[in-house]
Parts: structure tokens; C-alpha cells; sequence
């Protein structure tokens, strides 16, 4: 029932989601970017809902404190704990070889700030895990979720990253200086 007042709400604010629904993919790192506003969040929980996947969510940790993390856990959110020396791809990754379904997005940048480079651990959980990469772009200017298909990596770094690069270059409204260094040279930089 939630679900499916969650989708209308996202129909009715005029938002749609633009590319093939990945209904037979069980196992999916899901990459959402750019990431430059708080309203992410809720534009995924509507497109989550219209997508009809359960497609949970890597968060830090600092949110859920006694009074909202049952709310962050209800609402699919898996703490990250920033401030540990803890390797997060290989937790990440046990927990998609411990399960037969599971897809969480995750956003590479890190941060609705401007980046120059974004994160890789999404790329080395999905090749830990075996899953595909499912990308979504935020083109708020058309109110869009765009899906792509599923990427299947080849463990060929820049080959797949500029597969993924190329993919975000696509997306309309605004663009972190991480997109456009790669839009004006070619040169795929990574944390």
C-alpha cells in the first residue's frame, strides 16, 4: 500500500523514469548520480517505488540516531560508519553473496558537494559480488529518472568506467566538475 502511494506521489509531482525496468536482474549495485541535492533521496524513494524493486540504500551512519534510525532501516538504508577503518567493499560484497536478491544504490560522489573525481568502491563491490551495475541519472530539469541497462563489468578498469562516464554525460541539469573535466579531456580520474 505504501509502495503504491509512493509511486502516485511520484507520478503526480510530474516525475517519470525514463529507460527498461530490470525486473529479471536479482543482484544489483545501483549508481545514482549527480548527487547535488537532499531532494535525491526522495526522488529515489518515489522512482524506487514506480520501479517496483526493493533497492536499498547505503547512508551514514551519524543518521541513525536512537530517534530516526528505525525510520533510515524501514525505509531500506544500510549504515556506512565513515569514521571506522572498516573495509565497506568487502562487507557490501559478503552481504550480496549471503542473500539470492539484493540491489543497493549507491552515490559514487559521496556528497552533494562538488567533486573532481568519484569514489570506486562501487565498481570493486560490484566485481567482488559478481552483479551487474545498473546506473541512474538525476535529470531533474525533465524531472527523469533515466535507468540504464545493466552493465556487466569486465574487470577492465577504464573500459568500463568510460561506459559509465559516457552514460552520465547524457544526463541534462547540473553537472559536477567530475563530468565535465571527463566531457572536456577524455581522462577518466578516480579517488
Amino acid at each position: 500500500m505504501l509502495r503504491a502511494i509512493t509511486a502516485f506521489l511520484f507520478r503526480c509531482s510530474g516525475w517519470k523514469i525514463i529507460g527498461n525496468t530490470p525486473k529479471h536482474i536479482h543482484k544489483a549495485v545501483w549508481v545514482g548520480a549527480p548527487h547535488t541535492t537532499n531532494w535525491d533521496f526522495f526522488v529515489c524513494l518515489g522512482g524506487r517505488a514506480e520501479l517496483n524493486i526493493d533497492i536499498g540504500f547505503l547512508a551514514k551512519s551519524q543518521l541513525f540516531k536512537w530517534y530516526s534510525g528505525w525510520l533510515f532501516r524501514a525505509l531500506g538504508c544500510y549504515p556506512v560508519h565513515r569514521h571506522k577503518s572498516l573495509n565497506l567493499v568487502d562487507s557490501v560484497a559478503a552481504m550480496y553473496n549471503q542473500r539470492e536478491s539484493l540491489h543497493i544504490a549507491i552515490t559514487p560522489e559521496g556528497t552533494r558537494k562538488d567533486v573532481d573525481k568519484i569514489k570506486t568502491g562501487f565498481y570493486h563491490i560490484a566485481l567482488k559480488a559478481n552483479v551487474p551495475v545498473i546506473l541512474i541519472g538525476f535529470d531533474y530539469p525533465g524531472k527523469a529518472i533515466v535507468v540504464s541497462g545493466p552493465i556487466y563489468l569486465q574487470n577492465d578498469f577504464q573500459k568500463d568506467m568510460k561506459v559509465i562516464y559516457d552514460f552520465y554525460l547524457t544526463i541534462p541539469g547540473k553537472r559536477k566538475s567530475w563530468i565535465k573535466n571527463y566531457e572536456m579531456t577524455g581522462i577518466i580520474e578516480m579517488v
